[in-house]
């Protein structure tokens, strides 16, 4: 997905997002594949407080689902309710089947008729600082909604997963997935722990001439920080606008992109004009990283982490 000044959506729902690489999705295990609807205590009704500080109240557990962004559509999954998903938006295509579920929103508009016409027992949605007020349309037609604030941490992507769990009923999977998640991450720090030195690393997100990366508060930050690197950027908060100067001041040791809908990323990087004396170019270390993988604040994060790991310690991650 391209991240342009035009573009109407903001960079952290553009990073949320990630980029359509469906082919290059891996399938979650035989385990994550395995459907169940969830069950109460006694089906005795409950109620979970939302990011807006609302209280939806829920008779039994949510049946049927539709998810307003990828990263919850794949929470979702991997609390084994993917079958109850009845609706999700034009960027869901983790896990494959996602892929197949009725596209109801390009997660910046949604069609709202057509939402009514399924009638989810619940509507995941999300936040990137204020709600959006055309989900008023949906709670007119008494359909709830919960809405998520985009996570800027794991913490954060810890605790949507547990409210999502408490909203299936299904607290003791969202347990299981956060500790899974924890438990990889553990294991690259286990094996990284011979690193002496980190290396420099900068991240692009989008390309000259308008470059964004990634710095501090966000959760690809915390994914450098476990995959023990430094962000060169790291200084600067959230996901800053900067020049090609800045970058080859910096002059960061690897570089990492995550810009998928370019013919050449890395070779259109080796390229530019001034950067040949940056450490990284002179010695070969460009490389491409999934951004679905990378940009998404859902199950995958552990993931991710092996991920950089792997790309910028392959030695140690053998």
């Amino acid at each position: 997905m391209k991240i342009k000044p035009s573009l109407l959506l903001s960079i952290p729902l553009v990073l949320t997002l990630g980029a359509c690489q469906d082919d290059a999705a891996e399938e979650p295990t035989e385990e994550t594949t395995e459907q169940s609807v969830p069950e109460t205590a006694d089906d005795a009704p409950y109620s979970v407080t939302d990011d807006r500080g609302e209280e939806i109240e829920f008779e039994q557990a949510p049946e049927t689902i539709v998810s307003l962004i990828p990263s919850n559509t794949e929470i979702v999954f991997a609390l084994d309710a993917g079958d109850q998903l009845v609706g999700v938006t034009d960027f869901d295509n983790y896990p494959k089947a996602a892929q197949s579920i009725e596209r109801v929103s390009d997660s910046v508009d949604f069609n709202a008729e057509k939402i009514i016409q399924l009638d989810p027992d619940i509507v995941l949605a999300y936040s990137t600082g204020e709600t959006p007020p055309a989900l008023a349309q949906l709670e007119d037609a008494d359909i709830p909604v919960f809405v998520i604030q985009s996570a800027t941490s794991f913490d954060e992507v810890y605790g949507d997963i547990e409210q999502i769990a408490a909203v299936l009923a299904a607290e003791e999977k969202g347990v299981e997935v956060i500790e899974g998640i924890k438990a990889q991450i553990e294991d690259v720090q286990e094996r990284l722990a011979a690193v002496e030195e980190q290396k420099q690393v900068y991240i692009e997100i989008s390309p000259s001439p308008e470059i964004y990366t990634t710095g501090n508060s966000t959760f690809q930050q915390e994914i450098l920080n476990h995959a023990q690197v430094t962000n060169v950027f790291e200084d600067l908060e959230g996901w800053p606008n900067i020049s090609e100067e800045e970058v080859i001041t910096r002059n960061p040791e690897v570089i990492l992109t995550t810009v998928s809908y370019v013919e050449d990323a890395i070779g259109d990087i080796a390229a530019r004009d001034s950067w040949s004396e940056v450490e990284a170019i002179q010695n070969g270390e460009i490389h491409f990283i999934d951004s679905d993988i990378t940009s998404r604040p859902g199950p995958r994060i552990g993931e991710a982490v092996q991920l950089v790991a792997e790309t910028v310690y392959p030695e140690l991650m053998e």
